[in-house]
């Protein structure tokens, strides 16, 4: 009788303990680190969905840009975290994809070292031209740019940067050759693009308002589906190159080994913080839109990137060290 009781009890509290688990998280503020710096697309997501992850949470959920080595630094200070759902990362294509195919060598696995909570948003990527360039839309700028090989520029917010990679999948796919010139910020690039010194690049945020002034000219959506902020534009795809999509894309990550049922209430917060009306026109207005998966949906979509994006990288032969 003794024995059964034991092993009832047993039993028992190992049937608790996950609930026992969920319920102490949080166990106070929740920090969100940013691997950027702030005022960028990155940063706005975290702090718009973070404040309203902190309402359902019960507790502050506090911001913390670390930048550096391109977003490198504070992903790896997420990896290196407790595994209480404490810290989480406000990651991106480039520290949970990408980067891994450009630099030598990583200071955490991208795959290994975090589970993924939710996508969180996209950016999208707008391809526009200068109106020097004498092409109305995708097919006519193909066009061009076969009939003069290395006549076209593209700029960039950098090498590996959301843009370039976009420019390197559209001459890989289209077999074209365009010229990449990278800048250290996609801003400084719009700035010679509307100028007349580069053709063309993709980008939203930044270029939209000389859109609206028909400065620069709108040629397609990089992105799988059109821009809710400009529904008239069609994608890549939809205008004659079958199979194109390319975005910017942040999601939520914590360290590997965070509890399923930690990561399953952070997912929840998250999505419920995407579904509302005001978060999802304030990233529309910053050229933004929101995503909301669940972590098994997240890591398929990690998975399927980081195939894609290998053979960019390796064929374009783009290197950051």
């Amino acid at each position: 009788m003794k024995h059964a009781s034991t092993l009832l009890l047993g039993l028992i509290l190992a049937l608790a303990a996950p609930w026992a688990g969920a319920q102490a998280f949080p166990a106070g503020p929740v920090r969100i680190i940013v691997p950027f710096q702030a005022g960028g697309l990155t940063d706005i997501l975290a702090r718009t969905v973070g404040q309203h992850m902190g309402e359902g949470l019960g507790v502050p959920v506090l911001i913390e840009n670390r930048p550096g080595a391109s977003g490198n630094i504070g992903a790896d200070a997420v990896a290196k975290s407790p595994a209480n759902g404490q810290t989480l990362l406000m990651g991106s294509i480039g520290t949970n994809a990408v980067n891994q195919l450009l630099f030598s060598k990583m200071p955490y696995d991208t795959v290994k070292d975090f589970a993924p909570v939710s996508l969180v948003g996209y950016g999208t990527l707008l391809l526009v031209v200068h109106p020097s360039v004498p092409a109305k839309d995708l097919a006519e700028l193909l066009a061009l740019a076969r009939a003069k090989p290395g006549a076209l520029t593209y700029a960039s917010g950098g090498a590996g940067a959301s843009q370039h990679l976009a420019g390197e999948l559209l001459k890989s796919m289209a077999k074209v050759d365009i010229v990449h010139v990278p800048y250290k910020g996609i801003a400084q690039g719009v700035v010679d693009l509307v100028a007349g010194q580069i053709s063309m690049t993709f980008d939203l945020g930044t270029v939209m308002p000389h859109v609206k002034s028909g400065r620069l000219r709108p040629i397609a959506v990089a992105n799988k589906a059109r821009s809710l902020a400009l529904p008239d534009v069609p994608t890549i795809a939809e205008a004659g190159l079958a199979g194109y999509e390319a975005s910017a894309w942040y999601g939520l990550f914590a360290p590997a080994g965070t509890p399923r049922e930690v990561v399953a209430r952070l997912n929840a917060e998250a999505v419920r913080a995407l579904r509302r009306t005001d978060v999802r026109d304030k990233l529309l207005a910053i050229g933004g839109e929101p995503a909301g998966t669940t972590p098994e949906e997240f890591s398929s979509f990690i998975a399927a990137e980081i195939g894609k994006w290998k053979k960019v990288v390796q064929e374009a032969k783009i290197r950051l060290d």
